[in-house]
């Protein structure tokens, strides 16, 4: 049985081209098509929030059908194709990873004999060529996506077919809505990634951090900002980190800081 470590992508691992690339591109075609302005990534976004809400995980990151609905709206004769603006815009400075050590660490966790999945909210179109061009894409086993797995974070479901082939020992995120919910909800160690903790935070080994009264208060701002209705007093539990790195090196460790029944 194999022993999964799972990943998120974006703001984990990488950046995609997403917010500063993919997006206004087509706000500057629809502008320029309706010949004054037009926030178009305003409307997007208020979209998949509506998707979000109705629980429906995977319409929720289907830009090229959000895009096409959209211009439909504003009765526009224009194509626009999100998939291939992603390859177009999957070129370094635009696309890069968030550390130095994110290859580095993947690999050594590979040689501990882990098997390394992403579990990510981004179609598997708009993922896999930003991963291929960071050369990340071949250091994981498995890439799972909400079209392929039929459902999108936080939904458990998403782990499903990992779990008929082994454990899954730790997700890793950077959101505490999506990675950090799902995998406490799934019984498994919640691993967030929160770079730039104080020096206070620094000075404690990750799960330490995480029962923290400092990193509580981080917790609140952070929910508040990610999704402010989950937010509640006394803080909900399902949304508190079982471990916090300040980097993606410290994954390795911390990994084996579990219990020996996690242990390989």
């Amino acid at each position: 049985m194999k022993k999964w470590i799972t990943f998120d992508l974006d703001g984990t691992l990488m950046q995609n081209p997403f917010g500063k690339w993919v997006f206004p591109e087509v706000e500057e075609l629809i502008s320029n098509r309706l010949q004054r302005p037009f926030r178009s990534t305003e409307a997007l976004i208020r979209e998949h929030e509506r998707r979000m809400g109705q629980n429906r995980t995977v319409d929720a990151y289907d830009w090229d059908d959000m895009v096409r609905r959209l211009l439909d709206e504003l009765k526009l004769d224009l194509a626009i194709d999100v998939e291939q603006l992603v390859l177009k815009h999957s070129t370094a400075p635009k696309i890069y990873l968030l550390e130095e050590t994110v290859i580095p660490t993947l690999m050594k966790l590979k040689e501990q004999g882990f098997s390394l999945a992403t579990v990510t909210n981004g179609f598997y179109k708009f993922q896999y060529p930003v991963m291929k061009q960071l050369g990340i894409s071949g250091l994981f086993d498995e890439i799972v996506t909400p079209e392929l797995a039929g459902c999108g974070k936080p939904d458990e479901r998403i782990f499903r077919g990992l779990r008929e082939s082994g454990q899954i020992v730790a997700h890793v995120g950077d959101r505490l809505d999506h990675d950090v919910y799902l995998a406490n909800r799934s019984g498994v160690p919640s691993v967030l990634i929160y770079r730039g903790l104080s020096e206070p935070l620094r000075a404690l080994e990750p799960q330490k951090r995480s029962e923290s009264a400092l990193f509580l208060q981080l917790c609140e701002e952070k929910l508040q900002a990610e999704h402010p209705l989950a937010v509640t007093t006394p803080f909900p539990p399902a949304y508190i980190p079982t471990h916090v790195l300040d980097r993606i090196e410290e994954l390795p460790g911390c990994i084996q800081s579990f219990s020996s029944s996690l242990l390989l």
